[in-house]
């Protein structure tokens, strides 16, 4: 009950700001004393901290405000792309107080170096934030395909060429003892996180995310909950019916994957094509070819435009989502596909009555995966707050 307690605080404080134990205990139903004795914990955690009396508005003793302490702890996504890999701290308040990134061709890699790769830029990120005396308290591991979270493995990741490969124990080992526990989960599903997360000021609580790589991948937020995704991007739409990396042929993903909108806008000697390349970098030039009005990028968007609407048109039929978030590089071409989407998709509404959906492209970047992760790992806090003690003792 306790920790119960403690968490609804910690996720008050986070959801609302700065607020005086009176009004916490106003708003989450305890006794002032009882909240009064719970702050004094999640002070001693390191959780919270006190701020400024507040004259305002009030009749006698003005009252102590108390907040998230952003200082002392944050959270650890690290994602490994096919052609990347990102790393981010979050603070309590979800801000970003590290980033990095790393062009890395992970097909062309073992499993064991790409995770070499990863775990370096984890420990920079650690050594960076330990610096500022912030603590990780957790690292939550982010890739494509299907996870196995209890065994902290990746069951199979197609375009990395990877099955059944330790993730969670090989960074753990890699980082040393004393290091943050690691988790795995899927990149889309830390997508919708983050998207979640950014969008909850709003009163936003259903969504879907779809992921635009070299894989697609999706994942639901309804009712403020996370629903677990599916491997969405080998559904049957490629109208070449072309062979995918899984096995099968005629995979969405073939279509309007990454790879599919590079090889229509570009010859393969183009640098956009270079994996050793940053990604950002690299779309970038293609960003900028599309503002120009170059003919052959302006097409390639176009077919990728018609290709994405054919498939989410069947996931709202089969989801029924108020609200679409386009990310990955989808996101960084979202005004060259959502109109053709919005209009697919209104031409598809059954009758006029029918709710229409939003669609809409992310904001955040291509490192919405890494923060959702970043975001997964500071949950555990959120959940039990009792943690952050056990982590400061090593436990």
């Amino acid at each position: 009950m306790r920790r119960n307690n403690l968490g609804v605080l910690l996720r008050h404080l986070s959801a609302h700001g700065e607020q005086s134990r009176t009004q916490l205990a106003a708003a989450i139903g305890l006794p002032k004393a009882t909240v009064s004795v719970l702050i004094a914990d999640l002070i001693e955690r390191g959780l919270v901290q006190e701020g400024e009396l507040n004259h305002a508005g009030a009749v006698g003793r003005p009252h102590r405000m108390v907040d998230l302490d952003d200082h002392r702890f944050c959270g650890v996504g690290a994602e490994i792309g096919v052609d990347h890999i990102t790393v981010v701290a979050m603070n309590l308040r979800g801000r970003i107080v590290h980033e990095g990134r790393r062009a890395l061709d992970v097909p062309a890699l073992t499993p064991q170096a790409t995770l070499h790769e990863a775990g370096t830029l984890v420990a920079d990120c650690l050594a960076a934030v330990g610096e500022r005396g912030t603590e990780a308290i957790g690292i939550t591991v982010v890739t494509q395909g299907s996870i196995e979270p209890l065994a902290g493995t990746v069951a199979a990741a197609t375009n990395f060429g990877w099955r059944d490969v330790e993730v969670a124990g090989a960074l753990q080992r890699q980082l040393g003892p004393g290091s943050p526990p690691v988790t795995v989960e899927n990149d889309a599903e830390c997508g919708a996180v983050a998207e979640y997360v950014a969008a909850r000021s709003e009163g936003e609580r259903e969504l879907l995310y779809i992921t635009g790589g070299i894989g697609v991948g999706a994942a639901s937020i309804s009712g403020g909950k996370l629903l677990r995704g599916s491997e969405i991007g080998h559904m049957r739409f490629d109208r070449f019916d072309r062979p995918c990396a899984c096995g099968r042929t005629g995979c969405w993903e073939l279509a309007v994957g990454l790879q599919a909108f590079l090889d229509l806008a570009a010859d393969r000697t183009d640098d956009v094509h270079d994996r050793s390349a940053d990604l950002e970098r690299r779309l970038g030039k293609l960003v900028d070819r599309a503002a120009a009005a170059d003919a052959r990028t302006r097409a390639a968007l176009a077919a990728i435009a018609g290709d994405l609407a054919l498939g989410l048109s069947v996931l709202v039929d089969v989801l029924n989502p108020t609200r679409i978030v386009l990310g990955g590089y989808f996101a960084l071409f979202g005004e060259y596909l959502i109109e053709d989407v919005r209009q697919h998709l209104e031409s598809r509404r059954i009758s006029p009555t029918a709710p229409r959906v939003e669609v809409v492209a992310s904001t955040l970047g291509l490192s919405s995966a890494a923060r959702g992760g970043a975001h997964l790992s500071l949950e555990k806090v959120f959940d039990d707050p009792a943690i952050a003690a056990l982590r400061e003792a090593g436990g």
